[in-house]
């Protein structure tokens, strides 16, 4: 279940955002993107595989169950990691959708790879949580772009990202090559049509996360 801190926080920031019920559906990519496929975990049984994800029976009823669905944009670093375990303890909660996307670069780097972390994230999430319904998404093509057409495409109630520590010097913050990712998740918060978090596991000697939204900047939050 999520912390009873983490819940007030996002209590008081969807107030300010006015959160809905999401009503589900699939698409392409969106934003000039191509997508590579999808893989949806259910508590009757696995998901129908990479491409076959499609308008299911599960999708169909969870805007009539009042479910929320919480996206985190995912990859192969540890603070993206993070970011997908404090999602899925701390926003989403019974019954609710937690979607993990992928965004691939258009040059396809890391394609082979790509539907195997994807796959081994969303396992990985189903196991410690198997009360709230998993997905993963594939797709080729610009970040901010599909990140922003895919979280209006599902409806997506939260959309969290994973924040990077800022450099000491902000000369070496600006030639960083994390530069060009602390953008867009800068972007995705003053854009997205949805409450977007942005999140960072601090270091183990003062534990917590700095949650970073639209009104707040770096809020600590013990849990």
């Amino acid at each position: 279940m999520a912390s009873g801190s983490g819940e007030h926080f996002l209590r008081q920031l969807s107030s300010s955002n006015g959160l809905q019920a999401p009503q589900d559906g699939y698409g392409g990519g969106g934003g000039g993107g191509r997508r590579r496929g999808s893989r949806r975990w259910s508590k009757k049984r696995a998901g129908r595989g990479y491409g076959g994800g499609g308008k299911g029976e599960a999708s169909a009823s969870s805007a009539s169950a009042g479910r929320k669905r919480v996206m985190v944009v995912v990859d192969d670093s540890s603070g993206a990691k993070h970011a997908m375990m404090w999602a899925l303890t701390h926003v989403a909660n019974r019954g609710d959708f937690l979607t993990l996307l992928h965004v691939l670069p258009h040059f396809g780097a890391g394609g082979e790879e790509a539907p195997s972390l994807a796959n081994s994230l969303g396992t990985h999430c189903k196991a410690c949580r198997p009360e709230v319904e998993v997905e993963a998404l594939v797709i080729q093509g610009p970040k901010l772009g599909t990140i922003l057409s895919q979280v209006k495409k599902l409806e997506a109630s939260v959309l969290v990202l994973s924040q990077t520590k800022p450099s000491t010097f902000c000369w070496l913050s600006c030639l960083a090559p994390s530069r060009g990712e602390e953008e867009v998740v800068e972007q995705c918060i003053n854009q997205a049509e949805c409450l977007t978090l942005a999140v960072r596991k601090q270091s183990k000697g003062v534990g917590g996360y700095l949650v970073s939204t639209r009104w707040q900047k770096n809020f600590w939050l013990l849990a």
